[in-house]
């Protein structure tokens, strides 16, 4: 093997892993300075990479269901938090506290939420491992 094709094979090793990592940071996405709390009717929660997602439907000033779109944490740290894909189902009654997206109605990253049974569990969060550069 020559020496070029090795380092270029690095190389875009290297880019990737970075990539994969810096996919977006909190401050970008989410506004700290916007936190929320609501409460509804669980109506799917994805068990997807780079994060899984519950939606909720919640009642708006109106009187109408609105459907609520939380980011999570990625699957595997919540599994590392006691999460599986069967966590929540369908109709359970939830609270989550979170922030409020900088650009989309109707989407924030949960911090915490609160189960039917009282129990509070951890999102997953990035904003609990938001760096200090994300704070710029």
């Amino acid at each position: 093997m020559s020496f070029k094709p090795f380092a270029l094979c690095m190389a875009s090793m290297f880019w990737i892993a970075v990539g994969a990592h810096a996919h977006h940071s909190f401050s970008a996405e989410f506004d700290r300075d916007k936190p929320i709390t609501l409460t509804g009717a669980v109506s799917k929660l994805e068990w997807t990479n780079p994060h899984a997602r519950i939606y909720i439907d919640v009642e708006d000033e109106n009187g109408s269901l609105v459907t609520w779109d939380f980011e999570l944490g990625p699957p595997n740290g919540l599994m590392r938090l006691g999460w599986n894909a069967r966590s929540l189902r369908e109709g359970q009654i939830v609270t989550i506290e979170g922030f409020l997206s900088k650009t989309e109605p109707r989407v924030a990253n949960a911090r915490t939420v609160r189960l039917p049974d009282g129990r509070q569990v951890f999102a997953g969060s990035s904003f609990d491992t938001a760096s200090p550069a994300d704070e710029r």
